[in-house]
């Protein structure tokens, strides 16, 4: 009978993996399948977003698998999700994809197969392959514009060459051929832009033409990639480089709301198409309103930013997360939040602020972080005793996370976790996993915005 038991789920789990198989001839040309598994998950479930949109949230199943066929969905450009990292995935009629994922090594894990596969494991690829030049390039950025182009062109032409073999043996459709391109020339583009932005200081309108001359080879009105970060990283460098003066410094400019507002002027002026637009100047807006030390100025950016954007949902977005700013500002009793304990319970932030508090916070997806993040913690409690320091977890507990505690001897007393990650992130204003919260013994903010990895973040602690 265990035998008879053991061959039906043998049996099963070969009759899900052939019909996975099978799906590439199965989906019809008008429909997408789309599914995968996640190894070492850190949530229950992966949502699929389009335009900054979410479009659908799928559970993970007791393998830990989630798939779906769509009748309606668009050919596209989508973002992939499992809390808190995310990768761009392209979709088309009549693909069926099947994507495996190591949440605990995201980016260096993702692996697809099935029909559509080729194209977005090529941009997986030179993702990987970007994260590599990065050390390479930046001991670079004191060469001299000749060489640094020179530099660029062969690593945009090895790169074209991937291109062309892995063209040629799949039949790629003319949207998959220039998403894939893009793919790999506006990351480089991106670089050019960089460098002119650092060593650019000063050049006469001899040297910008030569240099600059690669735009003319690029678009500003690309609205099938208005929502692909390649595409959006360039265009945001390029409007960082248009708004600078030729004597002006790029470090000490980007930093005024005065050099944000001039590129939201850019935007309306060398931007084409409204969808282009409106992603440009939220992602600007995002930039700006982080910068909490411009507050004051906000209002006037706020202003600029009403004449470019024409989207009311990024509208709302904007001003929601001015508003969640200013709640989380000093002097302001900490927004509450439901949070998960050790013990599995629902607990309120009110209930555990009874003493002065740090809260920090941390991912299942980047336990290095965790680790050191955690011995700074134990250092600071240390001196600063009168403080309870807390740890915050983005995705909810489970028991891979127990015996990461057990293996470093971590007091799951200090350790806490979101219940609900969009919403406890937005009500906090969390961007950055480096963020600390620094509280009173009555619950109130001294510090809504700290950076607990920075070297002076024990003289915050000293002052109050």
């Amino acid at each position: 009978m265990g035998n008879l038991k053991h061959y039906g789920i043998y049996a099963l789990g070969l009759l899900f993996v052939l019909h996975i198989l099978s799906c590439e001839q199965d989906v019809p040309s008008n429909q997408i399948f789309f599914g995968g598994q996640i190894v070492n998950p850190s949530s229950t479930y992966v949502t699929l977003y389009k335009d900054n949109k979410t479009i659908d949230s799928l559970p993970l199943n007791l393998n830990y698998r989630f798939f779906k066929y769509y009748d309606s969905l668009e050919t596209g450009i989508y973002k992939i999700e499992h809390i808190p990292e995310y990768k761009s995935v392209f979709l088309e009629k009549g693909d069926s994809i099947w994507a495996r994922i190591n949440a605990s090594s995201f980016n260096e894990s993702i692996f697809y197969s099935g029909r559509g596969a080729a194209k977005n494991n090529f941009m997986m690829d030179l993702l990987l392959r970007f994260e590599a030049e990065n050390n390479f390039l930046s001991s670079k950025y004191s060469s001299n514009s000749e060489t640094f182009t020179q530099l660029i062109d062969s690593l945009l032409l090895e790169k074209k060459n991937r291109w062309i073999v892995m063209d040629s043996i799949n039949q790629l459709s003319p949207l998959a051929q220039k998403i894939t391109q893009a793919a790999y020339i506006y990351p480089y583009a991106t670089r050019k832009e960089r460098y002119a932005l650092l060593r650019g200081t000063f050049w006469d309108k001899k040297q910008d033409s030569v240099y600059f001359d690669y735009r003319k080879y690029l678009s500003l009105s690309e609205t099938d990639l208005a929502f692909f970060d390649p595409y959006i990283n360039y265009l945001l460098n390029y409007l960082s480089e248009k708004a600078l003066d030729s004597s002006q410094n790029y470090f000490k400019n980007r930093q005024k709301t005065d050099f944000n507002i001039k590129r939201l002027q850019l935007i309306e002026s060398h931007i084409q198409g409204n969808v282009l637009k409106n992603n440009l100047s939220r992602a600007v807006a995002f930039e700006e309103l982080m910068k909490i030390e411009n507050d004051e100025n906000h209002q006037e950016f706020l202003q600029q930013f009403l004449l470019v954007n024409k989207s009311k949902s990024y509208l709302t977005e904007v001003l929601e997360l001015h508003n969640d700013i200013q709640r989380m500002s000093a002097g302001k009793k900490l927004p509450e939040l439901k949070l998960q304990n050790p013990q599995l319970e629902v607990v309120s932030t009110h209930q555990i602020v009874d003493q002065p508090t740090v809260f920090y916070f941390w991912s299942q997806t980047q336990m290095m972080h965790y680790r050191n993040t955690v011995m700074k913690a134990k250092s600071l409690e240390k001196e600063f005793k009168n403080y309870q320091f807390k740890g915050i977890c983005l995705q909810p507990f489970n028991e891979i996370v127990f015996e990461v505690h057990r293996m470093m001897d971590i007091d799951p007393a200090t350790q806490l976790a979101f219940t609900d990650f969009d919403n406890d992130s937005k009500k906090w204003v969390l961007s950055l996993l480096n963020r600390a919260i620094v509280l009173d013994a009555n619950g109130t903010i001294i510090e809504g915005f700290g950076n607990f990895s920075a070297p002076d973040f024990a003289d915050l602690l000293r002052k109050n």
